[in-house]
């Protein structure tokens, strides 16, 4: 019993390490907020949301929007600048969809709404350099400062700290 009980830890343990690894992923303005024209158009509520953040490799980005009415574009920084819509990289439509960070630098988003880019409704992220020793540091890219604030990495990182403590201290009172 005890020994079948170790082998059931052993992989939970194992799916928790493997998801930690997977990257984070943000909704797009934070936890309550969706991708739609700002209220305060001369404010730039997504870049001042991005720049409290600390993308990695890795991480994806969730917006969610009405899709009748919008769209994301993966943009160019030129096009970012000047809200061209007509040759994005790439462009999401279905009304929640993810898109996965998977280069250090930075990342630009507009409407896909032209109208809608003009009032801020646009998101410059930068995904920090990968640091470890599998990937050759990308020096055009800077880190941006230190969060003021817990960020949702952060949280993850303890709950599965958190969550592995509570596992392995499971697991000493099934073997005892």
């Amino acid at each position: 019993m005890a020994r079948k009980s170790y082998q059931i830890l052993s992989l939970v343990c194992l799916l928790l390490l493997v998801e930690t690894s997977n990257g984070f992923e943000f909704k797009v303005g934070g936890p309550t907020s969706s991708w739609t024209v700002p209220s305060d158009p001369s404010v730039a509520i997504y870049n001042h949301w991005a720049e409290k953040t600390r993308f990695q490799i890795g991480d994806s980005l969730l917006f969610v929007y009405d899709s009748s009415r919008d769209s994301v574009l993966h943009v160019t920084e030129d096009d970012y600048n000047n809200c061209n819509t007509a040759s994005p990289l790439h462009k999401l439509s279905d009304g929640r969809s993810s898109f996965r960070l998977d280069r250090s630098g930075p990342y630009y988003f507009i409407s896909g709404v032209a109208e809608n880019c003009r009032k801020n409704e646009k998101l410059v992220v930068v995904v920090m350099a990968d640091r470890s020793s599998s990937h050759k540091p990308d020096d055009t890219a800077s880190s941006p400062p230190p969060p003021e604030e817990e960020t949702p990495s952060n949280r993850a990182a303890f709950a599965t700290a958190g969550a592995f403590a509570t596992l392995l201290g499971f697991s000493l009172v099934l073997v005892i």
